[in-house]
């Protein structure tokens, strides 16, 4: 089953939002093995170099981590999980503040209708 992919970004990084997203989300655990780099290349029907690419991108944010035999690994470190879902939450809020300044809403009218829901 093919992800879906648009021209706004890198077919990798959105690969890779992905993935981060599944980690901050619980459907991959802590510390869990991944599956190959293959595999997920099949899954989001991409070239594996691209999938490989997406892979480091996650190793540098240190939300996965390689071992040379056993393959690739979701951090075991529930800082970095914790401190990067704040920062996604936090792009969310910023963004959600912008659109509603676009449309004609301050900040505290756009707090008042999040209250809502």
């Amino acid at each position: 089953m093919s992800w879906d992919f648009n021209d706004d970004r890198p077919i990798y990084l959105q690969i890779a939002t992905v993935i981060e997203q599944r980690i901050l989300t619980g459907q991959y655990d802590i510390g869990s093995k991944l599956i190959s780099v293959r595999d997920f290349a099949l899954e989001a029907g991409v070239n594996p170099n691209t999938m490989q690419k997406a892979l480091s991108k996650l190793e540098q944010d240190e939300l996965v981590h390689s071992s040379r035999t056993s393959g690739r690994f979701v951090t075991d470190n529930e800082e970095v999980v914790r401190r990067r879902r704040e920062e996604m939450a936090n792009e969310y809020v910023k963004n959600y503040l912008h659109e509603m300044e676009q449309i004609g809403f301050d900040k505290k009218k756009s707090h008042r209708l999040s209250k809502q829901y």
